[in-house]
């Protein structure tokens, strides 16, 4: 500087000019070299003094003209500089008039280079001097004496400390940028000075001062914010250092313009937004929704790419195991740095990749029509995905508030167990309302040939359990987490499809009543009488019965002959005795399923089959008394009603019935299976038994006896008795005796006197009715529950009893005729 005039202060020199006067040709290598930095030096005063000028200049000022002639002449032809030179001369006057111009404030130095933003950029140039030319990152050892000089300039260029702050950290923020953000040092020495320059906005209102400090910082955060809005593709774990400075400087920035720049946030109170928590939380969702698409992206073209692979993964399967790896990173790698600004960074983060995978599900959700393999994938693969997100949120939320609320609430349930379970019912309602049209189909065409079935069940019954075999085992391989909790809507319905194959495979086959005859009134009368006639409505004579079986069988119902009748006992027994097998199996299938507890195979709710058995039992009940009741009162009709003790019971005994009977027990015993044998035998017995008492006590007025038939009688029934024992092969003595009970009780009546019967008759009659039956004996009503002790009983065998004392007694007391 030894060329400046001595005792001149450099605030009152405008250096370019004092440097184009000075500094001559003969300074520089060569006249190009000379020419480039006149114009430079030229286009340094136009900067300070017309473009950027500290005191702004009316369009009328003569000496702006002329400074714009004389620099736009000078890049056409290179001034001459000497100091006594015209030319010189009138460039020094017009530059001086320019810098001189004042803005009011004392102490006025020259105003050349103290316009905004000119004297920035010249402040920020010298500020770059601190850097090693050789180390473009390094800080040279004399920074401090260097910034001292620095400093200097200040008066100069209108520099103040607050404006520093603001440079430096520019100049620190851009050499950062610059040199290839690798050096962190940078990076944080820029995060410290923005510090200050937010201590800074706090403390001034300067208007001019806040419209650069909003430039400045607006680029810094526009930076900052280009890679933090999409982060997954900006970091990973070898630079997390790195994101950490910049989501400071970018947060920084952010709340300096909100706090302190901006007008809207001073209007409303401060305390209503947390900037920093608000701009962190918008990084984590744009960056999550942009990472979501591109793994969107992604899932589809493995897809695309697997699609000739067996059993390819469905996209949104994909799509919910790689949503689950970046929220497990995210957690990992990313939240432990946004939560510095968002104490819930990772709730915020799987509740935006929650709502990104729900979008997609609940579309997929609504397009399902039916239970497939890809679509229970897809739903299982959202249900694992759902709960390993809530999963986060809620540890994440753990020290929160409200405990995380608030994030839980943004993360509305998928819903995927429920569409499953929709899925599987409408599965489950398929396949048993197929079940039951195959039942309805299969009995109609049913036969129920012993001949056709050599096994002695149904085919029908055979196949009704195989498909609920298979049904249970279809169900049990579904890909479904529910097996247990849906397994009692499936066994209902298998359990009402078996109860609707028993009610349907046994409807029409009569009953123990359908073949017990109606008790006719009790009356004595002779043939043609009214008696008989309601007797005969009932008995079956042989040609009458051949004639209405030749109607049966043309009228289809030859499959309720009693072989045919066998075959059914025989299913039902069949199907009550699988139902174990098929339960343990369902224990079995539960035990090896992945989401069963203990408690869903210890207790059988839901695990069996509840109408099913009793509606087995019920019908091998029912159709074993139809079958007995059947075989004796219809079958054998001709020689029991038709033949046993009419007219001469001496020549009309027993041994017919028995030839019948044992003929039908032998059909019996090769038809029906074993474990139900001895049922249906004992029912046959018990109808021989009741047809007996029934011949005896109503059996019309083709049949009377005396006291001495009395031992025809026993030895029939002995017979009878003896035909079931069958020399101890057949039924336990012990059962034949409980069944043969009441006629036990009853035969002894037939040999009693009938004096004593009448007598018996009166005093049981008293006993029933009291004294109102002393003047007139009532007529006991007819209850079919033989026994020695009833007065309908006893009555009976006074009319059956062929002497002239019981006809005399039932002539006074009941005005019945003498004769039979």
């Amino acid at each position: 500087m030894c060329w400046l005039q001595v005792g001149r202060k450099i605030e009152s020199t405008v250096l370019p000019l004092e440097l184009l006067q000075q500094l001559k040709y003969s300074d520089f290598t060569d006249q190009q070299e000379y020419d480039a930095w006149q114009k430079r030096t030229l286009k340094l005063l136009e900067a300070g003094l017309l473009l950027h000028p500290r005191v702004p200049l009316d369009k009328s000022n003569i000496a702006a003209q002329r400074l714009r002639q004389i620099i736009s002449a000078a890049l056409d032809r290179p001034i001459e500089t000497g100091r006594n030179n015209e030319s010189m001369q009138v460039l020094r006057s017009t530059v001086i008039s320019l810098a001189s111009r004042s803005d009011g404030s004392l102490n006025e130095p020259c105003h050349w280079a103290d316009g905004f933003p000119f004297n920035l950029r010249l402040y920020e140039m010298l500020l770059e001097a601190c850097f090693d030319s050789s180390y473009e990152t390094s800080i040279i050892e004399e920074v401090d004496e260097l910034m001292e000089q620095i400093k200097k300039t200040w008066v100069i260029l209108g520099m103040n400390q607050m404006l520093h702050n603001m440079c430096f950290t520019w100049v620190l923020f851009h050499r950062f940028v610059a040199t290839g953000q690798a050096d962190t040092d940078l990076l944080y020495a820029a995060d410290n000075q923005l510090a200050e320059v937010a201590k800074d906005a706090k403390a001034t209102k300067d208007p001019e001062y806040a419209k650069i400090l909003s430039s400045t910082l607006t680029s810094i955060m526009s930076w900052a914010e280009k890679r933090l809005l999409a982060y997954h593709d900006t970091f990973d774990d070898g630079n997390l250092e790195t994101m950490d400075g910049i989501v400071s400087l970018g947060v920084s920035s952010a709340k300096i313009l909100t706090e302190d720049i901006s007008n809207e946030y001073r209007r409303r109170r401060k305390g209503e937004v947390d900037v920093p928590r608000s701009r962190v939380e918008t990084y984590i969702r744009s960056s999550l929704r942009t990472a979501f698409a591109q793994r969107m992206e992604k899932a589809d073209s493995s897809r695309r790419a697997s699609k000739n692979q067996p059993n390819p993964l469905p996209v949104l399967a994909i799509l919910a195991k790689d949503v689950g790896e970046l929220a497990i990173k995210e957690r990992r790698v990313f939240s432990p740095i946004l939560k510095r600004w968002h104490p819930l960074a990772a709730g915020v983060a799987v509740a935006t990749l929650h709502a990104c995978y729900g979008n997609e599900i609940k579309q997929f959700i609504s397009s399902i029509v039916e239970l497939t393999p890809d679509a229970v994938q897809v739903l299982r693969a959202a249900d694992k995905l759902e709960k390993d997100l809530v999963q986060i949120a809620v540890e994440d939320s753990v020290d929160s508030d409200d405990g995380g609320k608030a994030i839980i609430r943004e993360m509305p349930p998928y819903e995927a167990e429920g569409a499953i379970a929709n899925l599987v019912k409408m599965w489950l309602k398929t396949r048993i309302d197929r079940l039951k049209e195959w039942v309805d189909r299969n009995l109609q065409q049913e036969d129920w040939n012993p001949q056709q079935n050599q096994e002695g069940f149904a085919s029908s019954a055979v196949e009704v359990l195989r498909i609920i075999d298979e049904t249970l085992d279809a169900f049990f391989q579904l890909p479904i987490p529910m097996h247990p909790a849906l397994l009692p809507d499936l066994m209902a319905g298998l359990d009402r499809c078996l109860q609707y194959y028993v009610t349907k495979a046994k409807s029409g086959c009569g009953s123990r009543n359908t073949y017990v005859p109606t008790m006719p009134a009790l009356t004595r009368c002779t043939t043609g009488s009214k008696f008989q006639g309601v007797w005969k409505k009932k008995e079956k004579s042989p040609n009458s019965q051949k004639k209405n079986s030749q109607v049966a069988t043309m009228n289809g119902e030859i499959s309720f002959r009693v072989p045919q009748l066998c075959i059914r006992i025989n299913s039902f027994h069949r199907i009550k005795s699988e139902l174990d097998v098929l339960e343990k199996r369902v224990i079995t299938h539960l035990r090896n399923c992945e989401s069963a507890h203990a408690e869903d195979f210890s207790n059988g709710l839901g695990k069996k089959f509840e109408l099913t058995p009793a509606a087995c039992v019920e019908g091998v009940q029912q159709l074993s008394e139809a079958v007995a009741y059947k075989i004796v009162f219809h079958d054998l009709s001709h020689v029991l009603w038709d033949g046993l003790y009419v007219g001469e019971p001496s020549s009309s005994r027993i041994e017919p019935l028995l030839q019948e009977l044992e003929r039908n027990l032998l059909i019996i015993s090769d038809t029906v299976h074993e474990r139900v044998r001895t049922r249906i035998i004992t029912d046959i017995m018990k109808a021989s038994f009741d047809g007996f008492l029934l011949v005896l006590l109503a059996g019309g007025p083709s049949r009377a006896f005396t006291r001495q038939d009395s031992q025809i009688i026993e030895d029939d029934f002995k017979s009878l008795k003896d035909l079931f024992w069958a020399n101890g092969d057949g039924l336990p003595i012990e059962l034949i005796d409980k069944f043969s009970a009441t006629a036990r009780g009853v035969l002894p009546l037939f040999r009693t006197d009938t004096e004593s019967l009448i007598e018996r008759f009166r005093r049981v009659t008293l006993e029933t009715y009291g004294s109102s039956a002393r003047s007139r004996l009532p007529l006991p009503p007819t209850s079919g529950q033989w026994n020695p002790t009833e007065p309908n009983t006893l009555l009976r065998v006074l009319c059956y009893r062929n002497d002239e004392a019981a006809t005399r007694f039932l002539k006074k007391t009941y005005n019945l005729p003498k004769k039979l």
